[in-house]
């Protein structure tokens, strides 16, 4: 402050020099302010920051095809819409039990019965807006500070940044592109160890679209012990070689995570639920009261009408999917693309892109940016993914040619 200004009135002057180094102290601690470190370091979502990307392209008039994002590109059924708008018109938008309606959760129970022989009740399921909250009420709930998450690598994006959040530390296990990167239970076993406090796995898999078969799970249950097994089964139903499972036909000591996203092409609606062993169920029940009260309510009876109503779209979708996996392995292989074993499940294909470019990133990227396909780079999935690029093939024939069009010309130049 100039000296003129303290010649004035040196009462008020020291009051407002008072308060202005109160302000710039408060400045000065608030600039000092460090995020925590649990998410300091926590990497991009790689596929948003490509869709992100693609979008901006499109908005300047570009043509982007997306084989990145993994959304299906059916619409919801008809009869699904129809349940939420007539549950809303009902005044069905006030707050439902923390767990869900009890009508939903008996669908859900229903369903496992009906296609697993599995018997699981009511009291068992927490229904939450997707998938991705399940998994934080869960891993809050299981871990304490450097417990030990055992998961494959790759895997699905998000799985770490769960953990660690939450104050956990991922046990990474390497897998083989021989055999599609999936788990093996002597791996599993040579892992455990005091802190490993689950156990967690992925199928049919996001980004490798591999399904565990049943020797696998049974050969993973037998040596977790009791030490649980959480199991993604997000894309439970699309499968198209060999059998779907669920990790509840081999123990009970499990934990479920599924939804309506994939299967019933409900992304934006966000819907999932937890299954979990009933001794853990209040629990779970009393992180969802305090973090997200309940589900929305109308959104709840879509669930209803997707399980309870008509299932031949669910069917037709499978096929095209089927259709459009056949076409997309053969074009990448004529391409010089490795898939050294072919996705049997899910939407997505992790090809060995190495011969093209070991930075998946900058592949990915100029990709995009030079012909317009949108791509997801293997980074995205774990240092074990690395050199390889995920295609998805959640998007009509056409588009996948024209994409698999642009790439063959741009690789060849």
């Amino acid at each position: 402050m100039p000296a003129t200004f303290f010649a004035v009135d040196h009462s008020l002057n020291k009051n407002l020099l008072l308060l202005w180094l109160i302000l710039n102290l408060q400045s000065l601690v608030t600039m000092s302010i460090m995020l925590s470190k649990k998410v300091a370091n926590i990497p991009p979502f790689y596929v948003m920051e490509v869709l992100e990307r693609a979008q901006q392209l499109e908005e300047k008039g570009r043509s982007i095809i997306h084989l990145e994002i993994g959304e299906p590109d059916f619409p919801t059924a008809p009869h699904i819409c129809d349940a939420a708008a007539t549950a809303m018109c009902a005044g069905n938008t006030k707050y439902t039990h923390s767990q869900g309606l009890i009508e939903l959760r008996q669908a859900i129970a229903k369903k496992y019965k009906d296609r697993f022989n599995v018997d699981i009740t009511p009291e068992q399921i927490i229904v939450t807006s997707g998938t991705s909250p399940a998994m934080l009420l869960l891993f809050i709930a299981l871990i304490n500070p450097e417990d030990e998450i055992i998961m494959s690598n790759p895997h699905y994006a998000c799985y770490p940044n769960f953990v660690t959040s939450t104050g956990g530390v991922p046990d990474y296990i390497y897998t083989n592109q021989d055999n599609g990167f999936m788990l093996q239970p002597k791996e599993v076993a040579a892992h455990i160890n005091p802190k490993t406090k689950a156990i967690l796995i992925n199928s049919p898999s996001n980004p490798t679209g591999q399904v565990l078969s049943d020797s696998i799970l049974r050969g993973i249950v037998e040596v977790a012990g009791e030490i649980p097994i959480i199991s993604d089964e997000i894309y439970q139903g699309l499968v198209y070689e060999g059998d779907d499972h669920t990790i509840l036909e081999y123990t009970e000591n499990a934990f479920v995570l599924n939804g309506f996203s994939k299967l019933y092409a409900m992304t934006g609606w966000r819907l999932g639920y937890l299954i979990t062993p009933k001794e853990h169920i209040r629990t779970l029940q009393k992180i969802q009261q305090n973090l997200f009260i309940s589900t929305n309510a109308f959104v709840q009876y879509a669930g209803i009408a997707a399980l309870e109503g008509p299932q031949e779209h669910v069917k037709e979708m499978v096929e095209t999917y089927n259709k459009r996996r056949l076409y997309l392995i053969k074009r990448l292989k004529e391409m010089g693309f490795e898939i050294k074993t072919e996705p049997k499940g899910a939407y997505y294909v992790l090809a060995d892109a190495r011969k093209f470019g070991e930075d998946s990133l900058e592949m990915s990227r100029q990709i995009l940016e030079n012909i317009g396909v949108a791509i997801t780079p293997g980074i995205d999935f774990g240092i074990g993914a690395e050199g390889h690029l995920r295609f998805s093939y959640a998007n009509s024939l056409d588009n996948i040619k024209e994409g698999m069009k642009r790439l063959e010309k741009y690789l060849s130049e």
